[in-house]
């Protein structure tokens, strides 16, 4: 017999007899009427996870990962506010409909059982994935990933002092609201967790404001792996920054009682806490889930005979809340009640196109109060002597810098956070002076940890801010990518475009890089970028290009609340010459900050038709280089810089290469897996040009005089274009 079955039986059989586990009687503050919320709630949350499995049984339910055990999570939720930011482990339905008490308006059983069908009129994805979530309780959706909606609960929590000193537009959470993050105990191992903690202990340590409360649900066991005796306790009681609170979660008087000291200590001390509850699992991991293949039958029995469901009778009946004949009432109930409106849900309409599951991959476009950009005075103010430096060209870096300097000061919910972006000004200068600019509440030198960074920029932009996270190196990223595939990126997908984390992701990046770093500073891969959906990823090729682009990223991200990598050559940051020494060709004058690159659009020199070389960063110099070569052939060409990799403008770029009768592609990432892999394909199908590509090789890259061996170089591409031209 299916386990959630016998504990109902057993549920019923036990209450009806007063066969009630024991344990301490009830105290603290919570009242008759929160206790009897918290009842409904909790067979609400069972007779949910129940009906999932019938759901799937008939076909017509898609999710049975439940909550039961867990309901002692209720209430956690009522000693929140529901101003609080919850981002749930996904066993927390008790919380969710604990917290739709406190909002008007709520229906938690209706819009759970749309979320199990997966229909598409599911309030929070729109029946793209069984999520807990809702815009109007304040919680952003969470999948079933391990941990890794940790690190932006620490930007969220982070973003609330820092919105003291500056209120966003667009910011959600009063100055007064904590933020809550939960998670089980197998999670609490992942590193990714691990990084969080250390990253609110350290932001703690510094008496830097971070007002956030996780909440460690201990069942005891992830999927079929035990958590040792006293793991949880060891490695929370002692931490240094964060305060240790225990509840059980059994009791849920205990649990309210607990929650509410903990929450109180958050929220007045703005510093962050762990509160480690005491749960159980029941029904194993998920419905096709048998816990008595891994577990001794006996064992799984004695868990059962602790069900929360059967304390919590107990408990009222002694506070004198309710006989347990009226608890049976209500629970027999709402199961009924469930299954009734289950059999209408089914019928609601559900996802059936590729258009309609796509439609919230790209968030929507949301008004902003109007900029006329900064004044003189204050750009004057800002830049100082650079104002007289800009007369002349200067490199990509210097550019980026001004560029940035400006963004900064027309939009001050604009933030920065790195390693080393602030007193250093990062490793290559782009990032200098900004610190006394604009002080160190905007230029946030991070601790070594790219998921916090990240997780730093994902929470800081739910409440408004448009952060600007530096990566210090490509290869670095991977430490971290999870952080763009799995949630910034995810994050109006899941949401239906309710949720948003607009930035601009800076990477130095790709190869070049002389005499410095190998592999780990010169990562010239960026598949990792191109394949998620919804990531927009931009690459210049030179300073007044970078400067421009810059400006067009942050209006994608500010406007259009957008996620998107602006990847910058490192090799390009201080080049000057072209052909010769001195020669200058590289430079560029600073463009007026009125002056953007559209997204999608293109760069194109020359106006050849024997040839196009189509290419990118480091490739579009390279390509310059070899063109005089090229040319002495007596081969017209014109050079077309793509600058956006992902997705690939290609209308603009079968128009730049109109009437060409050779396209040639470099690329500078890899063979296998790189950008011209795309480009020959949209080329292949859309024009009829003879086409070859010049890539890097499937290798990683070397320190020394080989630093370059690997890759396109300007002999490579005068080789590759006179062979094609032949």
């Amino acid at each position: 017999m299916d386990r959630s079955t016998i504990v109902h039986d057993n549920l019923l059989a036990r209450v009806a007899s007063g066969d009630l586990p024991q344990g301490k009687p009830p105290s603290g503050p919570l009242s008759a009427e929160a206790a009897v919320t918290l009842w409904q709630a909790a067979c609400l949350t069972r007779a949910l996870d129940r009906q999932s499995r019938v759901m799937q049984r008939a076909g017509q339910g898609f999710y049975t990962i439940g909550s039961s055990g867990h309901e002692g999570m209720g209430a956690v939720a009522l000693a929140l506010r529901p101003t609080d930011m919850a981002f749930l482990h996904y066993r927390d339905a008790a919380f969710q409909i604990a917290r739709a008490s406190q909002v008007p308006g709520q229906n938690p059983t209706w819009d759970m059982l749309l979320s199990f069908a997966s229909s598409a009129e599911d309030p929070i994805s729109g029946g793209r994935h069984k999520v807990l979530g809702s815009k109007a309780l304040n919680i952003p959706p969470q999948t079933s990933t391990i941990a890794s909606h940790l690190p932006k609960a620490v930007g969220a929590a982070y973003a609330i002092g820092a919105a003291r000193r500056y209120r966003p537009e667009h910011a959600e959470l009063p100055d007064d609201a904590i933020v809550m993050c939960s998670f089980g105990d197998a999670s609490a191992n992942h590193s990714t967790a691990q990084g969080a903690f250390n990253a609110a202990g350290w932001t703690a340590w510094q008496s830097i404001p971070l007002p956030l409360l996780f909440v460690c649900e201990d069942n005891g066991i992830g999927i079929s792996t035990k958590t040792p005796k006293g793991w949880i306790e060891a490695n929370f009681s002692s931490r240094p920054g964060l305060r240790y609170f225990k509840a059980d979660g059994l009791d849920f008087y205990d649990a309210f009682k607990v929650a509410q000291e903990a929450a109180d200590f958050v929220r007045r001390r703005k510093k962050p806490a762990v509160l480690h509850i005491r749960t159980i699992r029941l029904y194993g991991h998920a419905g096709a889930d048998v816990p008595t293949t891994y577990l001794p039958r006996e064992e799984v029995e004695a868990e059962e005979a602790q069900d929360p469901l059967l304390h919590m009778v107990r408990l009222m009946d002694q506070a004198g809340v309710m006989t347990p004949a009226q608890a049976l009432e209500i629970y027999t109930e709402t199961n009924a009640r469930v299954a009734r409106v289950a059999d209408e849900v089914v019928t609601r309409p559900r996802l059936k196109t590729a258009t309609e599951v796509m439609a919230s991959i790209i968030p929507p476009a949301r008004p902003n109060r109007p900029t006329n950009g900064p004044t003189p005075e204050a750009r004057a103010a800002a830049f100082g002597s650079d104002l007289k430096a800009m007369d002349e060209p200067q490199i990509m870096s210097r550019l980026m810098n001004w560029a940035l300097t400006d963004l900064m000061l027309e939009h001050p919910e604009i933030v920065m956070m790195g390693e080393d972006v602030g007193r250093k000004g990062g490793v290559y200068g782009v990032t200098q002076k900004l610190t006394q600019r604009f002080g160190s509440g905007r230029m946030i030198d991070t601790l070594l940890d790219e998921q916090t960074i990240l997780g730093l920029a994902i929470g800081m932009a739910q409440n408004g801010f448009i952060p600007l996270p530096e990566i210090q190196f490509l290869a670095y990223l991977h430490n971290a990518e999870d952080q763009i595939r799995g949630e910034a990126a995810t994050l109006p997908f899941f949401s239906n475009g309710q949720y948003t984390n607009p930035m601009v992701l800076r990477i130095a990046g790709l190869g070049y890089q002389k005499g410095f770093g190998g592999h780990f500073h010169n990562d010239n891969s960026v598949a990792v970028l191109r394949d998620i959906p919804g990531v927009i990823l931009a690459v210049p090729s030179n300073g007044a290009d970078a400067a421009m682009m810059l400006r067009e990223c942050v209006r994608l991200a500010r406007d259009e609340g957008r996620v998107v990598v602006f990847l910058e050559p490192i090799a390009l940051y201080p080049m000057r010459d072209l052909h010769a020494e001195k020669d200058g060709a590289w430079m560029r004058h600073y463009p007026d900050p009125s002056r953007r690159i559209g997204f999608g659009d293109v760069g194109v020199s020359g106006d050849g038709i024997d040839l196009a070389i189509v290419s990118f960063g480091n490739g579009i110099y390279l390509s310059n280089q070899a063109n005089k070569d090229i040319s002495s052939h007596g081969i017209s060409t014109r050079i077309i810089d793509a600058r956006w990799l992902s997705p690939l403008p290609k209308a603009a770029l079968t128009a730049a290469v109109q009437g060409c009768k050779r396209i040639l592609i470099v690329d500078e990432t890899r063979h296998s897996g790189g950008v011209a892999e795309a480009l020959m394909a949209h080329f292949h199908e859309t024009t009829s040009a003879k086409l070859a590509r010049v890539t890097a090789e499937d290798s990683f890259i070397a320190t020394g005089p080989a630093y370059a061996a690997t890759m396109p170089s300007a002999e490579s591409i005068t080789k590759a274009a006179l062979e094609l031209c032949r």
